[in-house]
């Protein structure tokens, strides 16, 4: 793995700065590896989203400003970060679970064919169920209405039964275990609460977003649950 992703860092170090194209012969030379090994380390590097043009018998150009962020992760990090790519697709939203596909993509071109086949071979499998997709919905409008500070009117249901609508500040989404929940100011209580996602039947905006307020934020109630339980 190590190999390989020292190769596709030269490989980028050899193209970073360079005004006029670079042919594959060159970097093979300078690489020292085949022109086909070139051409395959470029293809899996624009596949992932690094800035290379160009083709094969013409040569690549890195486009200006492109930076490689310098970390490299062992393997145990690697799997650590796929597990958890899993785990954003199975138990988030549609949006979010894009977004880690497309950094399992990234992860992945830059593993050689050992690292791949002892990831696909790892014990963690987190399915992606069908019947989770209601709850992926509410997480997505509520993520969006988190960073857009937009009010909510929820319909929520709680453990007895009994149906309430309360107008809420959405804060955060807390993940307990099996869980998540939507933390919020509620309005009517004057005060923190925890709605499950699985209870909240429906959901409107009224129309308004909610002020900043460092005493009504996600910080200050995880601050406030730490001094609690201390």
């Amino acid at each position: 793995m190590s190999r390989r992703a020292d190769r596709l860092f030269r490989l980028i170090a050899e193209l970073r700065g360079r005004r006029l194209a670079v042919t594959g012969a060159a970097l093979a030379e300078a690489l020292e590896v085949s022109p086909r090994t070139v051409y395959r380390d470029v293809a899996d590097l624009q596949a992932s989203g690094v800035p290379i043009t160009g083709e094969a018998g013409v040569g690549y150009r890195l486009d200006p400003g492109f930076e490689l962020p310098p970390i490299m992760f062992t393997r145990a990090e690697t799997l650590a970060l796929l597990t958890g790519a899993a785990m954003v697709r199975a138990f988030t939203d549609p949006g979010m679970a894009a977004a880690a596909e497309s950094a399992e993509t990234k992860i992945r071109a830059i593993l050689d064919d050992a690292a791949l086949k002892a990831l696909d071979e790892q014990p963690y499998r987190i399915p992606l169920l069908s019947r989770d997709t209601p709850l992926r919905i509410t997480h997505q409008q509520l993520r969006e209405a988190i960073f857009a500070r937009r009010k909510l009117t929820l319909a929520y249901e709680d453990a007895t039964g009994a149906c309430t609508s309360r107008t809420v500040w959405p804060l955060g989404l807390m993940g307990w275990t099996g869980r998540w929940t939507l933390l919020a100011w509620c309005e009517t209580r004057e005060d923190y609460r925890n709605f499950r996602l699985d209870r909240i039947t429906a959901m409107a905006e009224p129309g308004g977003e909610y002020p900043v307020r460092a005493d009504r934020s996600l910080s200050h109630y995880l601050t406030s649950l730490d001094h609690t339980h201390s």
